[in-house]
């Protein structure tokens, strides 16, 4: 507890650090004069949480975020399961991943826009297709370290593939899955502001920002960035904290040493 307690008042410290120096470069003349002052930034962020139309911004960010997590579980988790336990299928469609997933989700924009002219059916499409590629991974590295005895055992007394993948297999690559789950949530904000940019129509925080750009105020721009800074921040401590806790048996294994 005593550590965790020092590592927050650090990182406290340190995020007021660099709010002091940000204020005191822009009291000094060190940045831009069409840069506002970040004590004006902060004041802006927390007049924002009172509009409506932010908040309704946040919301459709975060509900495609979630739509588009919720399917990419759905689907890159059974499959990840499927090509872990037929060796055949998962070599054969190695290449084929190896090759997508590198791909920058953010160059498929045009693409998404074009395939889905609905704003948010494009956002949900793109979060999809990059939160896959952990899931699908981790997944896979999950399977490759469940303990060959277990299933052996398993299969001993009967049961098929499919018993065995579900008992033994799966059970053993969730905290590998839940790695992969929070890597994504990691990712899903960049990718649905990064649409909303381009297609404010859809809403969003990245649509607060277009029209806070083309309105001239740096002022708001920042300030709904900070908040989707926090945000992000936000969803990775909620994921890691529940990680921890239900797999507290699998890093204190990790955690043990050698010796």
């Amino acid at each position: 507890m005593t550590g965790r307690l020092e590592r927050v008042l650090l990182g406290g410290a340190g995020v007021v650090a660099f709010l002091a120096v940000a204020e005191a470069a822009g009291r000094a003349g060190l940045v831009p004069e069409a840069l506002p002052y970040m004590s004006d930034v902060l004041a802006e962020a927390a007049r924002l949480p009172a509009e409506a139309a932010f908040r309704a911004d946040v919301l459709a960010t975060l509900a495609a975020c979630a739509s588009g997590l919720a399917i990419a579980i759905g689907v890159a988790v059974p499959a990840g399961l499927l090509l872990g336990t037929v060796p055949v299928l998962e070599r054969s469609v190695r290449p084929l991943v190896e090759f997508l997933r590198p791909i920058p989700s953010v160059s498929l924009i045009p693409l998404a826009m074009f395939l889905f002219p609905a704003g948010q059916d494009a956002k949900i499409a793109l979060i999809v297709y990059t939160c896959s590629w952990p899931l699908l991974v981790n997944t896979l590295y999950g399977l490759g370290d469940v303990d060959p005895l277990a299933k052996e055992t398993l299969r001993s007394f009967g049961f098929g593939p499919p018993a065995v993948a579900l008992r033994v297999s799966l059970p053993s690559a969730a905290p590998f899955i839940a790695t992969g789950v929070r890597i994504a949530v990691a990712v899903t904000l960049i990718v649905a502001v990064s649409v909303e940019l381009l297609a404010p129509g859809a809403g969003g925080i990245g649509a607060f920002l277009s029209l806070a750009g083309s309105a001239n105020r740096v002022d708001r721009m920042l300030a709904a960035t900070l908040w989707a800074g926090a945000l992000g921040l936000g969803a990775n401590l909620l994921f890691v904290t529940a990680e921890r806790r239900l797999f507290r048996w699998h890093h204190a294994r990790a955690g043990e040493g050698p010796g």
